[in-house]
């Protein structure tokens, strides 16, 4: 799993639109404490609230 650099230094957070660090595999928004999946070298920015919602219809 990877992030490119120049994408890692323009990608945002879907909430506060502040910058993302990555984390173990995960990006992470330090400032509210969310994360988002990264699957396949596919950053997922997905809000929090709309997760389950995702999940529910994917059937995860």
């Amino acid at each position: 799993m990877s992030i490119e650099p120049d994408l890692l230094k323009i990608i945002a957070c879907p909430v506060d639109k502040g910058p993302l660090e990555l984390v173990d595999g995960w990006l992470v928004n330090p400032r509210l404490g969310h994360r988002y999946e990264v699957r396949d070298d596919v950053p997922i920015l997905l809000r929090p609230d709309h997760v389950d919602a995702a999940q529910a219809r994917s059937g995860r």
